[in-house]
């Protein structure tokens, strides 16, 4: 009996089964150096372009279109769309992002993702890339491991050449597949139709849900269809099924995360999943368009070339498709996944972070801590607005005693919640510097430990004064309406340095904002100077010594939390 068509793909008769083994252990090896290949050049690259980086994800709230831009460029630096897509599930998760602006982002990141198609096409199967893989490894290694200022490119050589070696033994291994296989087999397959469409696309989806990248099992597809082991046809279906094969890290970074982030997830696999649906079906005048604005013919070589234009179209058609209805999206998954039951706020910080995160791009994890950093400033900032409050309103207060109590309670969960921030933002932050950032972006994490144990501190400041002024009031020693009005002015250039600290880690360091924080902390200096003097003059004229060294220590504290915004403020301008 003849084995043509049957699905046993294994010759029957004298097989090699050590020849079989050896084959696929080979693809697998082969497999496994361009994979690491490709990461260690996507670390490489991160690395040269962190701040870039931080720079454009920083640039993608503006609009939709800025979004789009972004998630492209930061997909084709990173060379994998999931890391980027559970980068931005954590920012809306986080506040950063709204799920509308995150939707921009991720149809820029499935575009940016062709990019891997694209390097692979054109120099891992055009030309004879493999005669330079093995000295790049050699000069990237070498450059990796001198101590200077580029070690991160030899990373970025080294990764290029291990992944055309990989592609290179791939591909030699897949030559020999005939000895083996039995390709007849498959002839059922080599129609256009949809039912071997869908197949082809069921089986690029489980391949990369398999090794969770679809720019790797897109350079998989194309190497078999460049050693026609698979059609053209069949290797198109498979890069459509491995878009949707590329959401399951969204999907798995939002287990115990809130609601936004669990959208933003369903927006991306969504996305996805109606573009198959509809470029399926319309597969063959999909094809035909391809071959159309691509030279030459879909075989040979040639045939990565159409497959890596194939997965740019494709790409860019659905996101021009959905792009202008991103607002009716944004509501779709809303009414999809509706806010569960409303929590009670937490007094205890909880930082919400995906471990892949950090492994993937421990660069873009510094802009995550930037907002819970200027999250903590805000509530420092609400500390001190609280006592200055309370200070200035006091006269007109009945129960001064509860209301000085209300205020040290208050404070004192406040305080505490800073201080489980700074403990799990600095482990954070360690944990990142283990990932080997590039030189800016240790100094960069350096300077935010800096910040953080500033704020720390500022906040336990807050809390003292608080405690000092329950302690007055409770021994009726309190400030008379005129040294207040003395004081008023006082409390307000702490505030103005608080409020410029806040526009400081918001917006990054500027001219203005050096030039007043310069400014204020002279005033607060010599106003610290002429309060204590008026109060030391208060004590010869015969006043309550208890009342004025309360008076003073007060002046004392207030100007303290003014050092510790100057020190910040000058602490941030260092890496600008």
């Amino acid at each position: 009996m003849e084995d043509d068509g049957c699905f046993f793909l294994f010759n029957r008769y004298n097989i090699n089964y050590m020849g079989v083994f050896s084959l696929l252990f080979n693809m697998t090896g082969g497999l496994c150096m361009f994979l690491f290949g490709m990461k260690l050049m996507s670390d490489g690259l991160q690395k040269s372009a962190g701040d870039s980086m931080r720079k454009a994800l920083n640039f993608m709230t503006s609009n939709r279109f800025a979004g789009l831009v972004t998630g492209f460029v930061v997909t084709g630096i990173i060379q994998s769309s999931s890391a980027v897509t559970l980068i931005i599930v954590s920012f809306v998760n986080a506040g950063l992002l709204t799920l509308s602006q995150s939707i921009g982002v991720i149809m820029g990141a499935n575009i940016g993702t062709t990019v891997t198609a694209w390097i692979v096409s054109l120099l891992g199967f055009s030309i004879n890339i493999s005669s330079m893989a093995l000295p790049s490894v050699g000069i990237g290694f070498i450059l990796s491991v001198v101590k200077w200022k580029y070690k991160s490119l030899g990373e970025l050589i080294m990764g290029f050449g291990l992944l055309f070696l990989g592609l290179y033994y791939l591909t030699n291994e897949m030559k020999t597949i005939n000895n083996y296989v039995n390709l007849n087999a498959l002839s059922a397959f080599k129609d256009v139709n949809f039912f071997t469409m869908l197949v082809g696309a069921s089986t690029g989806l489980v391949i990369t849900l398999l090794i969770h990248s679809s720019s790797a099992s897109t350079a998989i597809f194309l190497t078999m269809a460049f050693n026609n082991i698979i059609t053209y046809e069949m290797a198109a279906s498979m890069i459509l099924g491995a878009n949707i094969g590329t959401t399951i890290d969204a999907v798995l970074g939002t287990i115990g995360a809130k609601t936004a982030a669990k959208r933003a997830a369903l927006v991306h696999i969504l996305f996805n999943v109606f573009g198959v649906l509809w470029a399926l079906p319309l597969i063959k005048p999909l094809l035909a368009f391809v071959n159309l604005i691509t030279p030459g013919d879909p075989v040979g070589p040639g045939v990565t070339v159409h497959l890596a234009m194939l997965h740019t179209v494709f790409n860019t058609v659905n996101t021009v498709l959905f792009l202008p209805f991103v607002n009716q999206f944004a509501r779709l998954v809303s009414f999809l996944i509706r806010e569960g039951k409303s929590e009670e706020e937490s007094r205890h910080y909880v930082f919400t972070t995906f471990r892949k995160n950090i492994t993937d791009t421990p660069e873009l994890n510094i802009i995550r801590v930037e907002k819970e950093i200027r999250d903590m400033a805000g509530i420092v900032s609400s500390m001190y607005t609280d006592i200055s409050g309370l200070l200035i309103g006091l006269s007109k207060i009945e129960d001064k005693k509860e209301a000085a109590a209300g205020l040290r309670t208050e404070l004192k969960h406040k305080e505490e919640y800073v201080d489980e921030m700074r403990e799990t933002l600095t482990g954070f932050l360690i944990e990142c510097t283990q990932k080997k950032l590039n030189a800016r972006s240790e100094q960069r994490v350096s300077q935010l430990l800096h910040v953080i144990g500033n704020i720390e501190e500022m906040s336990d400041g807050c809390y003292i004064i608080s405690i000092l002024f329950e302690k007055s009031v409770r021994k009726d020693r309190l400030i008379s309406a005129r040294e207040m009005d003395d004081l008023i002015p006082y409390l307000n250039h702490v505030k103005e340095f608080l409020a410029l600290l806040q526009e400081q880690l918001e917006r990054g360091h500027s001219l203005r904002v050096a030039s007043r924080t310069r400014e204020l902390e002279t005033e607060i200096n010599n106003s610290q100077k002429r309060l204590q003097k008026l109060s030391r003059k208060r004590i010869e004229a015969g006043r309550d010594v208890k009342t004025e060294l309360f008076f003073i220590d007060l002046v004392r504290r207030i100007e303290k939390l003014g050092d510790y915004c100057f020190d910040i403020s000058n602490a941030l301008m260092k890496n600008n």
